[in-house]
Protein backbone atom coordinates (compact mmCIF):
# COMPACT_ATOMS: atom_id res chain seq x y z
CA UNK A 1 0.00 0.00 0.00
CA UNK A 2 1.28 3.20 -0.88
CA UNK A 3 0.30 6.73 1.38
CA UNK A 4 2.02 9.51 0.23
CA UNK A 5 1.66 13.55 0.87
CA UNK A 6 3.96 16.42 -0.32
CA UNK A 7 4.99 19.79 1.00
CA UNK A 8 4.65 23.02 -0.93
CA UNK A 9 7.48 25.41 0.65
CA UNK A 10 6.03 29.14 0.72
CA UNK A 11 6.47 31.36 3.61
CA UNK A 12 9.96 31.27 5.22
CA UNK A 13 10.01 30.62 9.19
CA UNK A 14 10.91 32.78 11.33
CA UNK A 15 10.32 31.79 14.88
CA UNK A 16 10.52 28.04 15.87
CA UNK A 17 6.98 28.26 17.51
CA UNK A 18 5.43 29.23 14.23
CA UNK A 19 7.05 26.52 11.84
CA UNK A 20 5.23 23.56 13.43
CA UNK A 21 2.15 24.79 12.35
CA UNK A 22 3.52 25.95 9.05
CA UNK A 23 4.28 22.53 7.49
CA UNK A 24 1.24 20.03 7.59
CA UNK A 25 0.02 19.84 4.07
CA UNK A 26 -1.37 15.90 3.42
CA UNK A 27 -3.01 14.61 0.60
CA UNK A 28 -6.20 12.41 0.47
CA UNK A 29 -5.17 8.45 1.25
CA UNK A 30 -5.99 6.56 -1.98
CA UNK A 31 -5.26 3.24 -3.80
CA UNK A 32 -6.60 -0.22 -2.17
CA UNK A 33 -4.27 -2.38 -0.25
CA UNK A 34 -2.85 -5.13 -1.78
CA UNK A 35 -1.57 -6.20 2.09
CA UNK A 36 -3.05 -6.09 5.06
CA UNK A 37 -1.34 -3.09 6.78
CA UNK A 38 -1.34 -3.43 10.69
CA UNK A 39 -4.30 -3.22 12.61
CA UNK A 40 -5.28 -0.39 13.88
CA UNK A 41 -6.19 -1.75 17.52
CA UNK A 42 -3.29 -4.49 17.14
CA UNK A 43 0.10 -4.34 16.26
CA UNK A 44 3.31 -6.39 14.59
CA UNK A 45 6.84 -6.24 14.66
CA UNK A 46 8.54 -3.47 12.59
CA UNK A 47 11.17 -5.94 10.72
CA UNK A 48 12.62 -3.52 9.05
CA UNK A 49 12.78 0.27 7.97
CA UNK A 50 14.01 1.78 4.64
CA UNK A 51 13.91 4.85 3.09
CA UNK A 52 14.87 5.31 -0.99
CA UNK A 53 14.84 8.17 -3.12
CA UNK A 54 16.94 10.67 -1.34
CA UNK A 55 20.29 12.00 -2.96
CA UNK A 56 21.50 14.10 -0.09
CA UNK A 57 21.20 11.92 2.97
CA UNK A 58 21.64 7.67 2.95
CA UNK A 59 18.77 5.31 4.26
CA UNK A 60 20.81 4.72 7.46
CA UNK A 61 21.08 8.33 7.83
CA UNK A 62 17.59 9.19 7.86
CA UNK A 63 15.75 5.86 9.42
CA UNK A 64 16.60 7.07 12.95
CA UNK A 65 14.23 10.14 12.03
CA UNK A 66 11.11 8.11 11.60
CA UNK A 67 11.57 7.78 15.37
CA UNK A 68 10.55 3.64 14.56
CA UNK A 69 12.75 0.63 16.45
CA UNK A 70 12.93 -2.59 14.36
CA UNK A 71 11.44 -4.79 16.67
CA UNK A 72 9.18 -2.58 18.67
CA UNK A 73 5.55 -3.45 17.85
CA UNK A 74 3.90 -0.84 15.66
CA UNK A 75 -0.18 -0.16 14.20
CA UNK A 76 -0.98 2.30 11.25
CA UNK A 77 -1.01 4.96 13.19
CA UNK A 78 2.53 4.80 13.84
CA UNK A 79 3.63 4.47 10.44
CA UNK A 80 1.27 7.63 9.38
CA UNK A 81 3.15 9.49 12.49
CA UNK A 82 6.49 8.33 11.43
CA UNK A 83 6.15 9.89 7.68
CA UNK A 84 4.28 13.07 9.73
CA UNK A 85 8.08 13.17 11.50
CA UNK A 86 10.20 13.57 8.34
CA UNK A 87 7.77 15.25 6.14
CA UNK A 88 7.98 18.20 9.07
CA UNK A 89 11.56 18.56 9.12
CA UNK A 90 11.77 20.19 5.87
CA UNK A 91 14.31 18.72 4.82
CA UNK A 92 11.91 16.43 2.04
CA UNK A 93 9.59 17.77 -0.59
CA UNK A 94 7.38 14.94 -0.26
CA UNK A 95 6.92 11.36 1.81
CA UNK A 96 5.39 8.57 0.68
CA UNK A 97 5.47 5.28 2.36
CA UNK A 98 4.33 1.93 2.04
CA UNK A 99 4.72 -1.98 4.04
CA UNK A 100 4.52 -5.11 3.48
CA UNK A 101 4.71 -8.71 5.49
CA UNK A 102 8.04 -10.16 6.01
CA UNK A 103 7.29 -13.35 8.18
CA UNK A 104 5.65 -12.23 11.32
CA UNK A 105 6.59 -8.61 10.74
CA UNK A 106 5.69 -5.55 8.51
CA UNK A 107 8.67 -3.95 6.43
CA UNK A 108 8.09 -0.45 5.94
CA UNK A 109 9.50 1.72 2.41
CA UNK A 110 9.41 5.82 2.89
CA UNK A 111 10.22 7.35 -0.48
CA UNK A 112 11.53 10.72 -0.37
CA UNK A 113 12.43 13.75 -2.51
CA UNK A 114 14.62 16.09 -1.47
CA UNK A 115 14.07 19.39 -0.76
CA UNK A 116 16.23 22.66 -1.73
CA UNK A 117 18.57 23.68 0.46
CA UNK A 118 20.22 26.92 1.09
CA UNK A 119 23.26 27.87 3.05
CA UNK A 120 23.65 29.25 6.43
CA UNK A 121 24.67 31.82 8.34
CA UNK A 122 25.15 33.37 11.83
CA UNK A 123 24.78 36.62 11.67
CA UNK A 124 25.46 37.74 15.66
CA UNK A 125 27.43 34.71 17.05
CA UNK A 126 30.78 35.63 17.36
CA UNK A 127 32.05 33.16 20.22
CA UNK A 128 32.30 30.18 18.35
CA UNK A 129 33.70 30.13 14.44
CA UNK A 130 31.18 29.50 11.68
CA UNK A 131 33.15 26.20 10.70
CA UNK A 132 33.56 25.24 14.18
CA UNK A 133 30.10 25.52 14.96
CA UNK A 134 28.66 23.59 11.71
CA UNK A 135 31.62 20.98 12.83
CA UNK A 136 29.58 20.66 16.06
CA UNK A 137 25.66 20.80 14.28
CA UNK A 138 26.87 17.72 12.35
CA UNK A 139 27.49 16.04 15.40
CA UNK A 140 24.62 16.99 17.33
CA UNK A 141 22.01 17.44 14.27
CA UNK A 142 20.63 14.59 12.57
CA UNK A 143 20.19 14.92 8.83
CA UNK A 144 22.39 18.62 8.88
CA UNK A 145 25.06 18.65 6.48
CA UNK A 146 26.50 21.82 6.48
CA UNK A 147 23.25 23.88 4.86
CA UNK A 148 19.58 24.27 5.64
CA UNK A 149 16.05 23.90 4.26
CA UNK A 150 14.24 27.28 3.74
CA UNK A 151 11.65 25.58 6.91
CA UNK A 152 10.45 22.94 8.82
CA UNK A 153 11.44 21.26 12.37
CA UNK A 154 15.06 20.69 11.72
CA UNK A 155 15.39 24.20 11.81
CA UNK A 156 14.32 24.58 15.29
CA UNK A 157 16.40 21.42 16.63
CA UNK A 158 19.35 23.38 14.83
CA UNK A 159 18.25 26.20 16.60
CA UNK A 160 18.51 24.41 20.35
CA UNK A 161 21.24 22.59 19.12
CA UNK A 162 23.67 25.78 19.04
CA UNK A 163 21.75 27.03 22.31
CA UNK A 164 23.24 23.94 23.88
CA UNK A 165 26.54 24.05 22.49
CA UNK A 166 26.70 28.27 23.89
CA UNK A 167 25.11 26.91 27.06
CA UNK A 168 28.38 24.97 27.51
CA UNK A 169 30.41 27.82 27.09
CA UNK A 170 28.46 29.70 29.54
CA UNK A 171 26.75 31.73 26.73
CA UNK A 172 23.33 31.68 27.52
CA UNK A 173 21.16 32.93 24.25
CA UNK A 174 17.46 32.38 22.58
CA UNK A 175 18.57 31.22 19.05
CA UNK A 176 16.08 32.50 15.99
CA UNK A 177 15.81 31.42 12.40
CA UNK A 178 14.59 33.48 8.91
CA UNK A 179 15.16 33.20 5.68
CA UNK A 180 16.95 36.52 4.58
CA UNK A 181 19.59 37.35 1.17
CA UNK A 182 23.32 37.81 2.12
CA UNK A 183 26.81 39.22 0.28
CA UNK A 184 26.97 41.12 -3.39
CA UNK A 185 25.23 38.34 -5.14
CA UNK A 186 22.10 38.44 -3.32
CA UNK A 187 22.09 34.88 -2.31
CA UNK A 188 19.33 33.08 -0.45
CA UNK A 189 20.65 32.14 2.94
CA UNK A 190 19.28 30.80 6.22
CA UNK A 191 19.90 32.98 9.06
CA UNK A 192 20.39 32.10 12.77
CA UNK A 193 20.71 35.69 14.93
CA UNK A 194 20.96 34.94 19.02
CA UNK A 195 19.54 36.95 21.36
CA UNK A 196 20.42 37.76 25.38
CA UNK A 197 23.48 38.38 24.97
CA UNK A 198 24.19 41.36 22.40
CA UNK A 199 27.44 42.53 21.46
CA UNK A 200 28.17 45.62 20.58
CA UNK A 201 30.97 46.94 17.55
CA UNK A 202 34.12 48.74 19.39
CA UNK A 203 36.39 48.54 15.99
CA UNK A 204 36.73 47.36 12.63
CA UNK A 205 39.40 46.81 10.68
CA UNK A 206 41.10 46.17 7.16
CA UNK A 207 44.36 44.81 7.13
CA UNK A 208 44.38 45.49 2.83
CA UNK A 209 46.03 49.03 3.04
CA UNK A 210 43.56 50.59 0.48
CA UNK A 211 40.77 50.31 2.68
CA UNK A 212 43.01 51.12 5.82
CA UNK A 213 44.16 54.87 4.17
CA UNK A 214 41.09 55.50 2.24
CA UNK A 215 39.68 58.76 4.37
CA UNK A 216 36.26 58.78 2.95
CA UNK A 217 35.86 55.00 3.65
CA UNK A 218 37.47 55.58 7.65
CA UNK A 219 35.28 58.23 8.00
CA UNK A 220 32.32 56.15 7.53
CA UNK A 221 33.26 53.08 10.07
CA UNK A 222 31.83 55.32 12.77
CA UNK A 223 28.15 54.25 11.17
CA UNK A 224 29.23 50.69 12.71
CA UNK A 225 30.70 51.94 15.58
CA UNK A 226 28.72 51.66 18.80
CA UNK A 227 26.03 49.23 16.78
CA UNK A 228 24.76 45.88 17.96
CA UNK A 229 27.17 43.14 16.24
CA UNK A 230 25.48 41.69 13.20
CA UNK A 231 27.44 39.84 10.36
CA UNK A 232 24.88 40.54 7.89
CA UNK A 233 25.03 44.51 8.84
CA UNK A 234 28.93 43.91 8.13
CA UNK A 235 28.35 42.09 4.62
CA UNK A 236 26.13 45.45 3.84
CA UNK A 237 28.97 47.74 4.75
CA UNK A 238 31.21 46.04 2.81
CA UNK A 239 29.11 46.07 -0.52
CA UNK A 240 27.63 49.36 -0.20
CA UNK A 241 30.85 51.39 1.41
CA UNK A 242 34.09 49.55 1.24
CA UNK A 243 33.67 47.52 -2.53
CA UNK A 244 32.85 50.69 -4.36
CA UNK A 245 36.25 52.20 -3.38
CA UNK A 246 38.17 49.32 -5.07
CA UNK A 247 36.05 49.16 -7.81
CA UNK A 248 36.82 52.93 -8.19
CA UNK A 249 40.45 51.81 -8.06
CA UNK A 250 39.86 49.34 -10.89
CA UNK A 251 39.79 46.58 -8.46
CA UNK A 252 36.99 44.86 -10.56
CA UNK A 253 37.60 41.51 -9.18
CA UNK A 254 38.15 41.96 -5.28
CA UNK A 255 36.62 39.65 -3.10
CA UNK A 256 36.05 39.66 0.80
CA UNK A 257 36.55 36.86 3.23
CA UNK A 258 34.54 36.03 6.20
CA UNK A 259 35.06 38.80 9.12
CA UNK A 260 36.69 37.43 12.44
CA UNK A 261 35.63 38.69 15.71
CA UNK A 262 37.77 39.07 18.43
CA UNK A 263 36.70 40.93 22.25
CA UNK A 264 38.24 43.38 24.02
CA UNK A 265 39.49 42.75 27.26
CA UNK A 266 38.90 44.74 30.65
CA UNK A 267 41.36 47.27 31.79
CA UNK A 268 42.59 45.09 34.33
CA UNK A 269 44.13 41.57 34.28
CA UNK A 270 41.03 40.33 36.19
CA UNK A 271 38.24 42.20 34.74
CA UNK A 272 35.34 40.38 32.64
CA UNK A 273 35.81 41.01 28.95
CA UNK A 274 32.92 43.64 27.80
CA UNK A 275 30.87 43.53 25.40
CA UNK A 276 32.63 44.93 22.73
CA UNK A 277 34.25 43.43 19.64
CA UNK A 278 36.68 44.43 17.03
CA UNK A 279 35.90 43.03 13.14
CA UNK A 280 38.68 42.45 11.04
CA UNK A 281 37.51 42.70 7.43
CA UNK A 282 40.29 40.27 4.97
CA UNK A 283 40.19 41.75 1.69
CA UNK A 284 41.23 40.33 -1.49
CA UNK A 285 42.10 43.44 -3.80
CA UNK A 286 43.44 40.83 -6.92
CA UNK A 287 44.70 43.31 -9.89
CA UNK A 288 43.99 46.76 -10.74
CA UNK A 289 42.74 46.75 -14.68
CA UNK A 290 42.69 49.52 -17.40
CA UNK A 291 39.81 50.07 -19.81
CA UNK A 292 40.00 48.35 -23.13
CA UNK A 293 36.80 49.19 -24.23
CA UNK A 294 33.50 48.24 -24.89
CA UNK A 295 31.35 46.58 -27.81
CA UNK A 296 27.50 46.74 -28.14
CA UNK A 297 24.93 43.79 -29.81
CA UNK A 298 21.50 44.13 -29.98
CA UNK A 299 21.18 48.06 -30.01
CA UNK A 300 19.21 48.87 -33.24
CA UNK A 301 17.16 52.52 -31.76
CA UNK A 302 20.46 53.95 -30.11
CA UNK A 303 24.02 53.57 -32.06
CA UNK A 304 26.97 52.52 -30.29
CA UNK A 305 29.33 55.67 -30.16
CA UNK A 306 26.19 57.02 -28.38
CA UNK A 307 25.86 53.98 -25.78
CA UNK A 308 30.29 54.26 -26.09
CA UNK A 309 29.69 58.05 -24.55
CA UNK A 310 27.74 57.03 -21.66
CA UNK A 311 30.38 54.86 -20.08
CA UNK A 312 32.90 57.94 -19.29
CA UNK A 313 36.09 56.27 -20.47
CA UNK A 314 39.11 56.01 -23.46
CA UNK A 315 41.36 52.76 -23.78
CA UNK A 316 44.27 52.67 -22.01
CA UNK A 317 41.87 54.57 -18.65
CA UNK A 318 41.99 53.14 -15.36
CA UNK A 319 38.95 50.74 -15.62
CA UNK A 320 36.44 52.50 -12.66
CA UNK A 321 34.44 50.28 -11.66
CA UNK A 322 31.81 53.10 -10.51
CA UNK A 323 31.91 54.47 -13.85
CA UNK A 324 31.23 51.34 -15.39
CA UNK A 325 27.81 50.54 -13.59
CA UNK A 326 27.11 54.23 -13.89
CA UNK A 327 27.09 53.94 -17.81
CA UNK A 328 25.34 51.19 -17.96
CA UNK A 329 22.20 52.95 -15.88
CA UNK A 330 23.06 55.66 -18.68
CA UNK A 331 22.29 53.11 -21.06
CA UNK A 332 18.86 51.79 -19.89
CA UNK A 333 18.25 55.69 -19.35
CA UNK A 334 18.86 56.12 -22.68
CA UNK A 335 16.23 53.32 -23.62
CA UNK A 336 13.61 54.25 -20.97
CA UNK A 337 13.70 57.90 -22.65
CA UNK A 338 13.14 56.29 -26.23
CA UNK A 339 9.72 54.41 -24.91
CA UNK A 340 12.19 50.85 -24.04
CA UNK A 341 10.82 50.25 -20.70
CA UNK A 342 11.50 46.19 -20.69
CA UNK A 343 15.22 46.71 -22.49
CA UNK A 344 17.26 43.92 -20.51
CA UNK A 345 21.32 44.88 -20.84
CA UNK A 346 23.70 42.38 -19.68
CA UNK A 347 27.17 43.24 -19.54
CA UNK A 348 30.11 40.67 -19.05
CA UNK A 349 33.55 41.33 -18.80
CA UNK A 350 36.19 39.36 -20.17
CA UNK A 351 39.46 40.08 -18.07
CA UNK A 352 42.96 40.08 -19.59
CA UNK A 353 45.09 39.37 -16.30
CA UNK A 354 48.46 38.67 -18.18
CA UNK A 355 47.85 42.81 -19.59
CA UNK A 356 45.65 43.70 -16.44
CA UNK A 357 42.43 45.11 -18.88
CA UNK A 358 39.26 44.49 -18.93
CA UNK A 359 36.48 44.56 -21.85
CA UNK A 360 32.86 44.51 -21.99
CA UNK A 361 30.38 42.81 -24.22
CA UNK A 362 27.20 43.87 -24.09
CA UNK A 363 24.34 42.56 -24.88
CA UNK A 364 20.88 44.55 -25.14
CA UNK A 365 17.35 43.00 -26.15
CA UNK A 366 15.60 46.26 -26.45
CA UNK A 367 11.74 44.92 -25.95
CA UNK A 368 8.74 46.81 -27.58
CA UNK A 369 8.72 50.48 -27.80
CA UNK A 370 6.05 51.48 -26.18
CA UNK A 371 3.64 54.62 -26.15
CA UNK A 372 1.34 56.92 -24.47
CA UNK A 373 -1.80 55.68 -23.07
CA UNK A 374 -4.65 56.96 -21.07
CA UNK A 375 -3.25 59.01 -18.20
CA UNK A 376 -5.55 57.84 -15.01
CA UNK A 377 -6.00 60.07 -12.10
CA UNK A 378 -7.53 59.72 -8.85
CA UNK A 379 -8.53 61.62 -5.93
CA UNK A 380 -8.44 65.08 -7.54
CA UNK A 381 -11.47 67.41 -7.83
CA UNK A 382 -12.25 68.45 -10.81
CA UNK A 383 -9.67 71.73 -10.63
CA UNK A 384 -6.85 69.41 -9.56
CA UNK A 385 -7.39 67.12 -12.29
CA UNK A 386 -7.77 70.07 -14.81
CA UNK A 387 -4.06 71.55 -13.63
CA UNK A 388 -2.38 67.75 -13.85
CA UNK A 389 -3.66 67.45 -17.19
CA UNK A 390 -2.81 70.63 -18.46
CA UNK A 391 0.94 70.23 -17.01
CA UNK A 392 1.15 66.15 -18.72
CA UNK A 393 3.63 66.48 -21.28
CA UNK A 394 3.12 63.15 -23.10
CA UNK A 395 0.21 63.11 -25.83
CA UNK A 396 -1.76 59.87 -26.64
CA UNK A 397 0.41 57.99 -29.37
CA UNK A 398 3.59 59.71 -28.43
CA UNK A 399 6.54 57.34 -27.58
CA UNK A 400 6.56 57.69 -23.35
CA UNK A 401 9.58 58.95 -22.34
CA UNK A 402 10.06 57.88 -18.64
CA UNK A 403 12.52 60.75 -18.04
CA UNK A 404 9.70 63.34 -18.39
CA UNK A 405 7.46 61.14 -16.28
CA UNK A 406 9.71 60.73 -13.46
CA UNK A 407 10.67 64.86 -13.85
CA UNK A 408 6.89 65.05 -13.78
CA UNK A 409 6.35 63.24 -10.36
CA UNK A 410 9.46 64.66 -8.93
CA UNK A 411 8.45 68.59 -9.64
CA UNK A 412 5.61 68.86 -12.39
CA UNK A 413 2.93 67.99 -9.99
CA UNK A 414 4.31 70.94 -7.27
CA UNK A 415 4.36 73.30 -10.18
CA UNK A 416 1.29 72.73 -11.03
CA UNK A 417 -0.25 72.70 -8.03
CA UNK A 418 1.54 76.52 -7.16
CA UNK A 419 -0.93 78.70 -5.61
CA UNK A 420 -3.87 76.31 -5.06
CA UNK A 421 -5.06 75.18 -2.01
CA UNK A 422 -5.42 71.23 -2.56
CA UNK A 423 -2.78 69.61 -0.80
CA UNK A 424 -1.79 65.48 -0.61
CA UNK A 425 0.30 64.14 1.49
CA UNK A 426 1.56 61.18 -0.84
CA UNK A 427 1.10 60.27 -4.60
CA UNK A 428 0.94 56.54 -5.59
CA UNK A 429 1.85 55.86 -9.20
CA UNK A 430 1.97 52.88 -11.25
CA UNK A 431 2.68 52.30 -14.99
CA UNK A 432 0.40 49.89 -16.72
CA UNK A 433 2.03 48.74 -19.61
CA UNK A 434 0.52 46.77 -22.18
CA UNK A 435 3.00 44.94 -24.82
CA UNK A 436 0.36 43.78 -26.80
CA UNK A 437 -0.13 47.07 -28.26
CA UNK A 438 2.69 48.37 -26.88
CA UNK A 439 1.09 51.37 -25.01
CA UNK A 440 1.36 52.33 -21.01
CA UNK A 441 -1.12 53.98 -18.88
CA UNK A 442 0.13 56.23 -15.93
CA UNK A 443 -2.22 56.04 -13.45
CA UNK A 444 -1.70 58.65 -10.30
CA UNK A 445 -3.37 58.18 -7.30
CA UNK A 446 -3.76 61.43 -4.57
CA UNK A 447 -3.58 61.06 -1.12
Amino acid sequence: MLLSFALHQRVPVAVRALSLFALLAFAVFSAAAQQAPPAQSGSSPLAAVEIVGSQRYSSDQIAPATGLHVGAAIARDDLQQAANRLARLGCFASVQYRFASVGPGVKVTFEVSDAPEIPVLFDNIPWIGSEELIAALKNSVPLFDGQAPEQGALLDDIAVAIEKILDSRSIHVQVTHMVSTAGASNQKVQLFSATGAEMIIGAIEFPDLLAKTDRGLQDRIIDLLGQPYSLSSVEIFDLEQVRPVYLTHGFLQVKFGQPTVSFASGKTPNAAPSNKVTITVPITPGPAYNWNGITWKGNYSVPSETLDQSMNLQTGDLADGMKVQAGIEAARTLYSEKGYLDAKIDAEPHFDDAAKRVSYAVTIDEGPQYHMGSLILTGLSLDGEKRIRSAWKIAPGEVFDKNIYENFVDLGIKQAFAGSPFRYERIGRFLQENSKDAKVDVMLDFQ
